[in-house]
């Protein structure tokens, strides 16, 4: 993304979000960017590792509620435990994460690969239609058919790392991630057998 095209993604969030009296601090964000999220998830959100997930093009509401989640608020345990995720977050405020939510929606994704040409027949059936005998429902049908997701609740999954994407799923099955609504992954997950999670995981990686 341009630097010009780059100004105009923020101003047009910003002028959005003004209409309804909120005015985001994107330059805090993109500070905070750049110094407590850089060396997980990248400057821009594109984060170098696969074990921590892309946030760059994410859905701000989704983002949004998953830092939330990861807080603790007034003294409760947090709804998605994590020790490294919890602490970085303890010091940003509500409006603070509101704004990198939308700084971090603003960035270009630069989308991980499919990586196994092996799996890539059952990964795109279970996406676009699930798996009947098990009664796990069709990927596309809550993250859309190229994986773009829905806002807050399901989250844009395409260009995602596969293996971060398996791992989700996985702690979804084992009951480590609860933060679901309705506890919808951890039912669907715990009908996946760790073979069809990683297809449909790297088929997820090579959507567009």
């Amino acid at each position: 993304m341009t630097k010009r095209s780059l100004l105009l993604s923020l101003l047009l969030i910003s002028g959005g979000l003004q209409a309804q009296g909120q005015t985001p601090d994107l330059a805090k964000a993109q500070q905070t960017a750049e110094t407590l999220c850089v060396g997980c998830h990248g400057a821009d959100g594109n984060s170098p590792a696969a074990p921590n997930p892309k946030l760059a093009g994410q859905l701000p509401d989704y983002l949004y509620k998953q830092m939330k989640d990861f807080k603790s608020w007034d003294g409760k345990p947090a709804v998605r435990e994590s020790a490294i995720m919890g602490a970085m977050i303890a010091g940003l405020e509500d409006e603070d994460m509101k704004a990198m939510a939308q700084y971090l929606a603003a960035q270009t994704l630069q989308p991980a690969q499919a990586a196994n040409v092996d799996t890539v027949e059952l990964g795109q059936s279970i996406w676009r239609g699930g798996i009947a005998a098990k009664g796990v429902p069709a990927c596309a049908a809550c993250h859309g058919p190229a994986g773009a997701g829905m806002p807050a609740q399901y989250p844009r999954v395409s260009g995602q790392f596969a293996e971060y994407t398996f791992d989700q799923l996985k702690g979804f099955r084992d009951g480590i991630r609860k933060n679901d609504p309705n506890e919808m992954m951890r039912t669907i997950a715990l009908k996946m057998t760790d073979p069809e999670m990683k297809a449909v995981a790297d088929y997820a990686a090579g959507l567009r």
